[in-house]
């Protein structure tokens, strides 16, 4: 039962990654929202995806910290996918160009953890560990929203 939960909040063990496990988890991320970039409903399962993974993360925090031994494992990277797809939360789905500017913007925002991010990481439990990510993710999707108004706006190429 350890391995299975391990597989789910590792996100098919990209988590596991000896190096950047928090950068190769949002690589989970990128791979559903290229495969339903071409969906009809795009901004429907983004949304839909991004609240399942939310619930489930919320439940099993506990059970990685506790098998981690401390808050907010590195492996748990539930939280990196959920915050990316927000960052590419569109009507449509993103280009490539778009899922690579959407990986950059989140993964700055991640690392770098302007207010009120850090402060979000201090909640206890599983709305701690997440929450800090779906934050990182809204920094991420308006960060897009200026591109996508600057630059598609005039035309120069598509996000």
């Amino acid at each position: 039962m350890n391995r299975l939960k391990l597989g789910i909040v590792t996100f098919g063990f990209l988590g596991c990654s000896p190096v950047a496990p928090g950068t190769f988890g949002t690589l989970g991320g990128v791979a559903i929202a290229w495969a339903l970039s071409g969906s009809e409903n795009y901004l429907l399962w983004i949304l839909a995806i991004s609240v399942l993974l939310y619930l489930v993360g919320r439940a099993l925090a506990p059970w990685a910290e506790n098998y981690a031994g401390g808050h907010d494992p590195g492996f748990f990277v539930i939280d990196e996918v959920i915050g990316y797809l927000i960052t590419v939360a569109w009507l449509a789905g993103p280009t490539p160009l778009g899922l690579v500017v959407g990986f950059a913007a989140f993964r700055f925002f991640d690392i770098l953890k302007p207010p009120p991010i850090k402060r979000l990481e201090r909640i206890g439990g599983g709305d701690g560990i997440l929450l800090d990510d779906v934050m990182a993710g809204i920094y991420g999707f308006l960060v897009l929203a200026v591109v996508r108004v600057f630059v598609d706006g005039a035309g120069e190429w598509t996000i």
